[in-house]
């Protein structure tokens, strides 16, 4: 067995498969290319339910507006002491305050939360009051609404939900596994969210995509773009945004949403302008790798242009790992209800290293 458990079948699953050799991610049947661009995130939700619900209704988007507007009760309990914190543990901490349950009406409410909560917790750290949801609007649209106060434009109400539906699932990722592990234990639909987000927030998962944008803005013109690199590499930092733990090739992820971004910022203007720096900063970082590292394969992951598409939304980076749950809950829901009905509880073995009992003198 190799460190990380790359070798561990640890479930079977009907969610999704990552084929990080083809550079292929299936969700329910179907290519992330596929879904991505012409499904709204609440109709992914709804595939990745099928069969884990006796109650699913034909179309989600009522019940979870409903279940936004119930949630919303919760944010009354923001206080200095949350907003002192970073917005994922803010958005945590809100989270834990919703009950366990397995039915269909608490994973509606899970998966309505980390969207109520992040807006609220974003506006209250600027300053701003909270916006309570619209249940008549769709998911992406209300988000979008809750955040900045105001309609989003259809284009930006599809990036968004280009970007949720495109990081709904990826296989037994660490905080999937992680929630599956808590939900092995049948301790409620909400306490193994909680620990999926608590794996997500970490920065070799979910928790990078904010440092692209750190590096893009250190870089600051194209032209500093190599020296800027070649400097970091020698320190030894990682570059964000390039290189996957399963991906051999190119993450399609990355595509998926540097189309969406495309799509997004138009034919003009500083959101523009913005896009093709960074695909100037993109090749010369995969240039740089591919010189320095022939013998692994380092090519863009899915945080690089997420970090573009929710720059243009105007998440702040410090928000974007609360982003990634709100897209990423709908596959905690599904690989928990998943397991179980599976019905074992993972426990896995270990190889003790340490030093043997000593016998007395």
């Amino acid at each position: 067995m190799s460190d990380g458990l790359e070798d561990v079948i640890a479930a079977h699953t009907v969610l999704s498969e990552v084929d990080g050799r083809a550079g292929r991610l299936i969700i329910r049947g179907w290519p992330v290319e596929q879904l991505a661009g012409t499904t709204r995130y609440e109709d992914a939700a709804r595939l990745l339910f099928e069969g884990f619900f006796d109650d699913l209704p034909p179309d989600l988007a009522g019940p979870l507006g409903a279940a936004r507007a119930e949630v919303f009760a919760e944010v009354a309990a923001l206080d200095t002491g949350l907003l002192d914190r970073t917005p994922i543990e803010a958005m945590r901490a809100l989270l834990a305050r919703l009950g366990d349950g397995d039915d269909l009406a608490a994973a509606l409410r899970l998966t309505a939360a980390p969207a109520v909560f992040t807006a609220a917790v974003v506006r209250a750290q600027a300053g701003e009051a909270p916006v309570a949801p619209d249940p008549d609007l769709g998911h992406a649209s209300d988000i979008l609404r809750m955040l900045r106060g105001r309609a989003a434009t259809p284009a930006e109400v599809a990036a968004l939900d280009t970007y949720l539906v495109t990081v709904s699932d990826h296989g037994l990722n660490a905080s999937t596994f992680a929630a599956r592990v808590v939900a092995s234990t049948r301790a409620g639909l909400t306490s193994a969210v909680l620990a999926g987000i608590s794996a997500l927030k970490g920065p070799l998962h979910g928790g990078a995509p904010g440092p692209v944008i750190e590096m893009l803005d250190g870089i600051g013109r194209p032209e500093n773009a190599r020296a800027w690199l070649e400097a970091a590499l020698d320190r030894g930092d990682r570059l964000m945004g390039f290189g996957h733990r399963v991906y051999r090739v190119r993450d399609p992820r990355a595509d998926a949403l540097k189309a969406a971004v495309r799509r997004l910022v138009g034919q003009g203007g500083a959101a523009q302008g913005r896009l093709a720096f960074a695909e100037a900063v993109e090749a010369a970082a995969l240039a740089i790798l591919k010189a320095r590292k022939p013998d692994r394969s380092l090519d863009t992951n899915v945080e690089f242009y997420t970090a573009l598409l929710l720059e243009a939304l105007a998440f702040p980076p410090s928000a974007f790992t609360c982003v990634f749950a709100m897209g990423r809950v709908a596959g905690w829901i599904a690989h928990a209800r998943e397991q179980l009905a599976g019905g074992r509880l993972i426990r896995p073995q270990s190889v003790y290293i340490g030093p043997q009992p000593r016998e007395a003198a």
